[in-house]
């Protein structure tokens, strides 16, 4: 007699209080009525993760392009903007950008070059508004001396640094030679 339990016992598939679930058969082998929906649940959870991912990969784009009086003008522009950074991107120039800040600061800097007002002016506009960050090549400033001259310091600081490495194992003993027979090839 074996007195440990029969696992095996456990393992039989459907309920064991007689209740029949969702996908179940009735003892006359007749889906259930909740067997023809199944996997309907999955397939809302991913048509609704689908939709609510659609607006991340949609691109705004600008509906209405820039018109330009001459051709003047446009090199102007595009001068300039190739010039200013976009503040939501950091990586790109105000012309390279599709975000819509840039869209708007391009409408913006048109406008500004259209009430006569110099680069410069452009420029400083966007900097009251942005801060210096705006600007792909900041003036040299005090508060930009770091930015300017930061490599040429950190250029100078290694050369010093090899220098008193090379200095200091100049100095150092040669070791001394070994005979030519005691070396092995």
């Amino acid at each position: 007699m074996n007195i440990l339990p029969r696992p095996w016992t456990r393992l039989r598939s459907g309920p064991r209080d007689g209740n029949t679930g969702a996908g179940s058969r009735q003892p006359n082998g007749v889906p259930t009525p909740a067997a023809g929906r199944r996997g309907h649940g999955a397939a809302w959870l991913l048509l609704l993760a689908w939709l609510a991912c659609a607006g991340a990969f949609a691109q705004a784009s600008d509906p209405t392009p820039l018109q330009f009086r001459d051709a003047a003008e446009e090199a102007r522009f595009h001068g300039l903007t190739a010039e200013l950074r976009c503040v939501k991107c950091q990586n790109q120039s105000l012309a390279d950008s599709n975000a819509q800040i840039a869209q708007d600061l391009r409408r913006e800097v048109l406008d500004l070059m259209r009430q006569s007002k110099s680069d410069a002016q452009v420029k400083q506009f966007l900097v009251d508004r942005y801060g210096e960050f705006v600007l792909y090549r900041p003036d040299v400033a005090p508060g930009t001396y770091l930015l300017w001259f930061g490599p040429l310091l950190l250029l100078l600081g290694g050369g010093v640094v090899l220098w008193r490495i090379v200095a200091r194992r100049a100095r150092r003993p040669a070791p001394a030679a070994a005979n030519d027979d005691e070396q092995e090839w």
